[in-house]
């Protein structure tokens, strides 16, 4: 049964050494302890950024907090603490002026030798890096672009790391639904609409937005707030803040990185901020930016940090994203519990490294083998029988979006001619691929410089349930299978397979790269909604069948899905709150936290447990599609890859070219264990020339999908860290 948080241990791969975090105290102080205690509220211990953190006290029962005096390596800081009027017996305070590296916090009462608690803080600049390694050189400001609610720009950066000076910028809701620009702070407009929230305040729809740089990404932080009234602070928040915070991800992945970025998850949702959510986000979340899920976790959590020790302790926080949002949300609440308490995806995938990745490579090698191989050797129906998409279009449109795979197909327009990748005029430039983009992790070929790739279609046989229904026969299969070829580290094609790099293989599972689902996310409240685009003409890489290949991750890693919740429609709103899908999600999610937050259910205020975060389910909360009539209905029922029922019907999922080869529904196998082939195990009859002809395509077996993929495992741990040996490329 999983807890929150889970305990870190150590590894050594290859080239790298992930050093994992201390956990932060697993009960709140005061409660029924009876010694006195010292936590970080936040971030964790080891992880404290900007030279300041928040900082918690417990005094037990015969102690007067009075007496209680703290220390940082020496010096008084007791004046930083005051009492916290909602848990008597604690004293909270902001600790500042800590210097960069370890720190010392003690807290005593003078004359009893036994009263008295230490903890170790070791402190990060502002700008990074924390946990994802060295910075990404070179990398792109985006500050000039970067636009303000009043269509200004942030300006020139005031230094090479892209910083920006914090500012405050003010907003309003208009009644005819748009936000608009508050010009005068002190100013009521005449068309300023008002809201009433969550927690039942009456408020005039102002809205405050903080703008700054955290990590090298712009962050932004919105809430409801008069500006009129005194600046909202820990200990005086916002009229019109409800006490929850959603993280925004934004989507995306191609050309994503080398930037800053010029946007964010965004923060400007009405109906969020009309229920009285503050919403935060940050350049670095917008995986169109950057798409690197370690780099993106460690924004959310130096994003938070800073919410925390500004504005205070959030009953909960929610992570909300499409796509590439979808990526981050998964990711960073399974490798980092606690950031994100419940998370509301569309539009998802399990992963960048894993399901994705492959299924664009074998889309690529698919569409060059029909296209340029065997041309007219396929008709359309066989083609996308092989393939296994709903579309025969995904085939080319997948294959357009492998260039995440190709080190000089795609940049983003702020990087310079000069500084990318070019095989002949340029090798040393940098390469735009999400390996070279994650390099800290894989690292590099000795031969190339190039990040190596935990990306492998060896053994793989293209076509088998097509084959195996009718629908290609044993010569198109053996062909396919012998011509397919591969790509090299310049994505050029080869005749020969692509084989992964063992060490970026066994670092991409053992830092959670690839999505594991066992460890933060099991006890994780999980809504992932599915707007429906298999069955767009032009093809979609946002398939059904990623939803359900999360959901085996989970039943695989915890016996159950239990905490996951599914919800389909079609694609008339997309990933937005004008979807009634989405609305009644958010609506679900705070009631299903606002339960499982409760002292009720935690009197002692202990970490919760993955049965936890099923008991608090909202019991009306279940699996559920809307119809697609104009006023859609809403039918609830079990969403499954096996299509079942109405909701099956009206969208069923489709499956990938590797799935088509007989790999599991988890999709989660990077290299296949291997066995010889078998012609038992296929529904034709093959010729002893024809077995000949398939052994020569598999000289080394084909793929055992009932084993584990080679070095396939559970992610080490959780709040790994990437320190590097060498230099970042």
């Amino acid at each position: 049964m999983s807890r929150r948080p889970v305990l870190a241990v150590a590894l050594a791969a290859g080239a790298l050494l992930l050093t994992c975090l201390p956990s932060a105290a697993a009960q709140r102080p005061g409660g029924g302890d009876a010694r006195l205690s010292i936590v970080t509220l936040s971030t964790r211990p080891d992880v404290v950024t900007g030279g300041d953190v928040l900082v918690c006290v417990g005094v037990p029962r015969g102690l007067d907090p009075d007496d209680v005096r703290v220390t940082r390596d020496g010096t008084d800081v007791t004046s930083a603490f005051t009492a916290t009027g909602a848990t008597p017996g604690t004293l909270t305070g902001l600790v500042t002026a800590l210097r960069e590296g370890g720190n010392r916090l003690v807290a005593a009462v003078p004359g009893r030798p036994g009263a008295r608690a230490v903890l170790q803080v070791r402190d990060h600049p502002s700008t990074g890096p924390v946990i994802s390694g060295p910075h990404e050189r070179p990398f792109v400001c985006g500050t000039e672009s970067f636009k303000l609610v009043d269509g200004s720009t942030l300006g020139p950066p005031l230094d090479e790391d892209c910083s920006i000076a914090t500012r405050v910028d003010h907003a309003y809701r208009s009644t005819d639904g748009t936000v608009k620009p508050l010009a005068d702070p002190a100013g009521r407009p005449a068309d300023l609409a008002t809201t009433t929230t969550t927690t039942g305040a009456r408020v005039p729809f102002l809205i405050r937005i903080e703008t700054g740089t955290l990590n090298r990404g712009v962050y932004q932080i919105s809430m409801l707030a008069d500006p009129v009234a005194p600046e909202p602070t820990r200990t005086r928040p916002a009229e019109g803040w409800n006490g929850r915070l959603v993280y925004t991800f934004g989507g995306g992945c191609r050309g994503g990185w080398y930037t800053q970025g010029a946007d964010t998850g965004g923060v400007l949702d009405t109906e969020m901020l009309g229920r009285g959510y503050a919403v935060a986000s940050s350049s670095l979340n917008v995986f169109g930016n950057n798409c690197n899920d370690l780099l993106a976790s460690e924004t959310t959590m130096m994003v938070k940090e800073h919410f925390v020790e500004r504005y205070g302790v959030p009953r909960f926080t929610i992570g909300w994203g499409c796509s590439g949002g979808s990526y981050q949300s998964y990711q960073t609440a399974d490798n980092y519990p606690g950031l994100l308490d419940g998370i509301i995806v569309g539009c998802s995938f399990p992963d960048v490294t894993s399901a994705t990745n492959t299924t664009l490579l074998d889309s690529r090698l698919l569409d060059h083998y029909f296209t340029a191989t065997a041309p007219d050797e396929f008709s359309a129906g066989q083609q996308t029988a092989v393939a296994g998409f709903r579309e025969r279009a995904s085939i080319p449109n997948l294959s357009d979006g492998a260039k995440r795979l190709d080190p000089d197909a795609e940049f983003p327009a702020a990087l310079p001619a000069d500084q990318r990748y070019d095989a002949r005029t340029n090798p040393d430039g940098a390469r735009g691929t999400v390996f070279d983009h994650t390099v800290n992790v894989y690292g590099t070929d000795r031969r190339t410089g190039a990040a190596l790739r935990p990306l492998d279609n060896v053994g793989v046989q293209y076509g088998l349930d097509a084959l195996n229904a009718g629908a290609i026969d044993k010569k198109q299969f053996i062909d396919l299978n012998s011509r397919v070829g591969g790509i090299d580290r310049d994505a050029e094609f080869t005749a020969g397979r692509t084989a992964a790099d063992a060490e970026a293989t066994e670092a991409a599972y053992g830092t959670g790269r690839i999505l594991w689902g066992g460890a933060g996310l099991a006890s994780t409240a999980v809504i992932d909604h599915r707007s429906y685009t298999d069955d767009l003409p032009g093809g979609d890489i946002h398939m059904a069948v990623h939803g359900f290949s999360t959901r085996a991750r989970l039943i695989a890693a915890n016996g159950h899905a239990d905490n996951q919740v599914m919800l389909a429609e079609d694609n008339r709103h997309g990933f937005s709150l004008r979807s009634p899908a989405l609305r009644y999600a958010l609506t679900e999610m705070d009631a299903w936290l606002t339960s499982l937050t409760s002292d009720a259910a935690r009197p002692e205020w202990t970490e919760w447990t993955a049965r936890d975060v099923v008991a608090h389910k909202p019991a009306g909360l279940t699996d559920a599609c809307w119809t697609k009539d104009a006023e859609p209905k809403k039918i609830e029922q079990r969403l499954g890859y096996d299509n079942p029922g109405e909701c099956g019907a009206l969208y069923p999922a489709f499956p990938t070219p590797r799935l088509v080869a007989g790999a599991p529904l988890a999709d989660d196998v990077i290299a296949c264990a291997r066995e010889a082939i078998d012609p038992a195990d296929y529904a034709v009859t093959f010729t002893g020339d024809e077995l000949r002809q398939l052994r020569a395509a598999f000289p080394s077996g084909v793929c055992d999908w009932s084993s584990r993929g080679q070095g396939q495992r559970p992610p080490v741990d959780t709040w790994q860290s990437v320190e590097d040996r060498g230099a970042a490329r």
